[in-house]
């Protein structure tokens, strides 16, 4: 292995092994040259590696304020890498969308079987503000994310969250690219609410199969509409 990649693995059979955990602070980087018989310059190209993982961050300060870390905010991370790989055609755009699915619609019926009346007034919100004429068209977007985000945080798995928001955003596009297939954006905008209305009202009734049904057709939709050469 080159230098910086046995700090790597070192980092990485740790966090495996229990020792790091989500905030445990990292040896100086002195310390791990020493420890490890690599350079501080390798060292140092390993803790960019990691934070560009979003494995580890980094803080100015002394004492417990500061050092190098282990993160607890992987999400954008993961985020990043999806997309990219999607990008490159790695994964093909059509099994990344029926592996939302597969998501979506286990994220609705754990939902439904967990969430409180309050859970779904919260999502009712978001939808609100998708509804709001004031919305621009890159907050809309941002909103639509956060109402499928919201569903999986309901259903109280915050793996399933993660990867239903990377999986998401790596073949999002942004709703302003819809202008280009000469859609008309308001209806579209309109179709995406009066389909996210359904979905919440099937959970708020407790329809698990047709709210599933609905989430998958949403979903499908979607992609044809905006993904479609």
């Amino acid at each position: 292995m080159k230098a910086f990649e046995v700090v790597l693995h070192h980092v990485e059979e740790e966090i495996f092994n229990g020792h790091l955990r989500v905030g445990s602070v990292l040896p100086a980087e002195r310390s791990l040259a020493v420890d490890l018989g690599v350079s501080r310059t390798a060292v140092r190209e390993a803790m960019r590696t990691l934070q560009a993982q979003g494995i580890i961050e980094s803080a100015v300060g002394a004492g417990s304020t500061g050092g190098t870390r282990i993160s607890g905010e992987h999400g954008w991370a993961l985020t990043n890498l999806m997309r990219m790989h999607v990008a490159l055609e790695l994964f093909p755009a059509a099994d990344v969308l029926s592996t939302r699915v597969l998501l979506e619609k286990h994220s609705v019926a754990a939902a439904i079987a967990r969430g409180t009346t309050e859970d779904f007034d919260e999502v009712a919100t978001i939808l609100e503000a998708m509804s709001s004429a004031d919305t621009s068209l890159r907050r809309f977007n941002e909103l639509d994310t956060e109402f499928h985000a919201a569903i999986a945080q309901i259903a109280g798995n915050q793996l399933i969250r993660g990867l239903t928001i990377a999986v998401r955003e790596s073949i999002a596009r942004d709703v302003r690219g819809a202008a280009a297939h000469d859609m008309d954006l308001p209806a579209f905008r309109q179709m995406v609410i009066n389909q996210h209305a359904g979905i919440l009202s099937a959970m708020r009734l407790g329809e698990t199969e047709r709210a599933q049904e609905l989430m998958s057709e949403h979903l499908t939709w979607r992609w044809s509409s905006l993904l479609s050469p």
